[in-house]
């Protein structure tokens, strides 16, 4: 998915507001029912007083279709994505490799890998342009993005940040912010700055990790 747009951007944090609002609803309504059972429970037991279980009657008892499974963890997935935050405190600086573009790669990932970057071996399948976003719409849109991507399998995408030439409290502050928050994001192996014909210092070209029924290399 690509942000075209900031009116396209103000839609995605507007559903994801109301997705937002939805869930803390359901998470309401069900602790407000729990408490209401607990309630009832204990009112039941005040008034009967001990009981002696009867012994089960000699009958067999046909269990009803039951009900339909409440999709849960596919609700904690959801919520989990809503309460997503990615740090502007989060110190990347000792993750960079201290070459000239100050790459970098996850633990475990082959230095080849961010060299094959560089040389843009890895098509690029999508890109993120977070030019005249606010620091905070575009770490939005850029967790976002890299979730979304991830999700329908995409591997190469590149974000454009600009160079640092832009109006004060937007782009100057911008790259580095982009470095930080990608580093913070567990579908990101590695990313190098951009080739000059790619955008250059302005871009970073992101390797995400394989996702199942993904596009591939």
């Amino acid at each position: 998915m690509v942000v075209h747009s900031l009116q396209e951007l103000k839609q995605v944090q507007k559903r994801l507001a109301q997705q937002r609002a939805e869930a803390e609803a359901l998470a309401k309504a069900r602790r407000e029912a729990e408490l209401k059972r607990q309630q009832a429970q204990r009112l039941f037991e005040l008034a009967v007083g001990p009981v002696t279980r009867l012994h089960p009657p000699n009958k067999v008892l046909l269990n009803n279709d039951p009900p339909p499974p409440i999709p849960v963890q596919h609700q904690l997935d959801e919520q989990r994505v809503l309460l997503e935050s990615i740090s502007d405190d989060f110190d990347v600086s000792s993750l960079l490799d201290t070459d000239d573009a100050l790459s970098f790669r996850r633990p475990g990932i082959s230095v080849e890998v961010t060299r094959k970057l560089r040389r843009g071996e890895w098509s690029i399948q999508g890109q993120l342009d977070l030019h005249g976003l606010r620091t905070d719409e575009a770490r939005e849109a850029l967790g976002q993005y890299i979730r979304e991507a991830h999700k329908v399998g995409l591997r190469c995408v590149r974000v454009v940040h600009g160079k640092g030439l832009g109006s004060p409290g937007k782009s100057p502050v911008l790259k580095g912010r982009v470095q930080s928050w990608l580093v913070q994001k567990n579908e990101v192996l590695a990313f190098v700055q951009a080739r000059p014909a790619e955008g250059g210092a302005g871009a970073l070209v992101v390797l995400l990790k394989p996702s199942p029924g993904g596009h591939g290399h």
